[in-house]
Protein backbone atom coordinates (compact mmCIF):
# COMPACT_ATOMS: atom_id res chain seq x y z
CA UNK A 1 0.00 0.00 0.00
CA UNK A 2 1.44 3.70 -1.03
CA UNK A 3 1.67 5.54 1.83
CA UNK A 4 4.16 7.71 2.24
CA UNK A 5 5.17 10.87 -0.48
CA UNK A 6 8.13 13.52 -1.28
CA UNK A 7 6.67 16.84 -2.61
CA UNK A 8 9.39 19.35 -3.76
CA UNK A 9 8.51 22.70 -5.12
CA UNK A 10 10.50 24.18 -7.59
CA UNK A 11 11.01 28.07 -8.87
CA UNK A 12 12.84 28.38 -11.95
CA UNK A 13 15.53 30.97 -12.03
CA UNK A 14 14.60 33.47 -14.75
CA UNK A 15 15.33 32.83 -17.97
CA UNK A 16 15.74 29.08 -16.54
CA UNK A 17 12.26 28.06 -17.04
CA UNK A 18 12.82 25.44 -20.44
CA UNK A 19 15.85 24.05 -19.07
CA UNK A 20 13.92 23.14 -15.91
CA UNK A 21 11.80 21.55 -17.39
CA UNK A 22 14.22 19.72 -19.54
CA UNK A 23 15.74 18.38 -16.58
CA UNK A 24 12.69 17.00 -15.03
CA UNK A 25 11.76 15.26 -18.03
CA UNK A 26 15.42 14.02 -18.54
CA UNK A 27 15.11 12.37 -15.09
CA UNK A 28 12.09 9.58 -16.05
CA UNK A 29 14.55 7.17 -17.01
CA UNK A 30 16.46 7.32 -13.53
CA UNK A 31 12.75 7.17 -11.71
CA UNK A 32 12.08 4.05 -13.67
CA UNK A 33 15.09 2.16 -12.80
CA UNK A 34 13.91 2.83 -9.10
CA UNK A 35 11.55 -0.13 -8.17
CA UNK A 36 10.58 1.44 -4.60
CA UNK A 37 9.43 4.47 -6.57
CA UNK A 38 5.59 3.57 -6.59
CA UNK A 39 4.51 6.99 -8.54
CA UNK A 40 6.12 10.22 -9.96
CA UNK A 41 4.92 13.39 -11.59
CA UNK A 42 7.13 15.96 -12.51
CA UNK A 43 4.97 19.04 -13.08
CA UNK A 44 4.80 22.42 -13.88
CA UNK A 45 2.23 24.75 -11.98
CA UNK A 46 2.65 28.55 -13.40
CA UNK A 47 5.01 29.95 -15.68
CA UNK A 48 8.23 29.61 -13.66
CA UNK A 49 7.08 26.89 -11.28
CA UNK A 50 7.57 23.26 -11.20
CA UNK A 51 7.24 20.51 -8.49
CA UNK A 52 7.97 16.65 -8.05
CA UNK A 53 5.33 14.50 -6.47
CA UNK A 54 6.45 10.74 -5.47
CA UNK A 55 4.80 8.00 -3.22
CA UNK A 56 6.24 5.04 -1.75
CA UNK A 57 4.97 2.12 -0.07
CA UNK A 58 7.50 2.17 2.67
CA UNK A 59 10.08 4.10 4.66
CA UNK A 60 13.05 1.97 2.75
CA UNK A 61 12.37 2.86 -0.54
CA UNK A 62 11.53 6.89 0.09
CA UNK A 63 14.90 6.67 1.53
CA UNK A 64 16.72 4.82 -1.57
CA UNK A 65 15.25 7.34 -3.85
CA UNK A 66 16.58 10.64 -1.33
CA UNK A 67 19.71 8.68 -1.71
CA UNK A 68 19.60 7.77 -5.68
CA UNK A 69 20.56 9.26 -8.90
CA UNK A 70 17.39 11.73 -9.23
CA UNK A 71 18.14 13.49 -5.59
CA UNK A 72 21.72 14.19 -6.60
CA UNK A 73 21.29 15.46 -10.30
CA UNK A 74 18.45 18.00 -8.61
CA UNK A 75 20.85 19.20 -5.97
CA UNK A 76 23.99 19.57 -8.25
CA UNK A 77 21.54 21.20 -10.59
CA UNK A 78 20.47 23.58 -7.66
CA UNK A 79 22.34 26.57 -7.78
CA UNK A 80 22.57 26.73 -11.40
CA UNK A 81 18.80 26.24 -12.21
CA UNK A 82 16.36 27.06 -9.17
CA UNK A 83 15.49 30.47 -7.64
CA UNK A 84 16.30 29.01 -3.99
CA UNK A 85 17.78 25.22 -2.92
CA UNK A 86 14.98 22.77 -3.47
CA UNK A 87 12.97 22.00 -0.18
CA UNK A 88 12.08 18.15 0.22
CA UNK A 89 8.61 17.87 1.52
CA UNK A 90 7.78 14.24 3.14
CA UNK A 91 3.96 13.38 2.96
CA UNK A 92 2.22 10.52 4.50
CA UNK A 93 -0.43 9.62 1.96
CA UNK A 94 -3.77 8.97 3.62
CA UNK A 95 -5.83 6.89 0.63
CA UNK A 96 -4.25 6.84 -3.54
CA UNK A 97 -5.63 5.20 -6.39
CA UNK A 98 -2.96 3.92 -8.53
CA UNK A 99 -3.16 1.09 -11.45
CA UNK A 100 -2.36 -2.46 -10.59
Amino acid sequence: MTKLALYVPLEARPGKEQEVADFLRSALPLVEAEAGTVAWFAIQTGPSSFAIFDAFDDEASRDAHLSGKVAAALMGKADELFASRPQIRKLDVLASKLPS
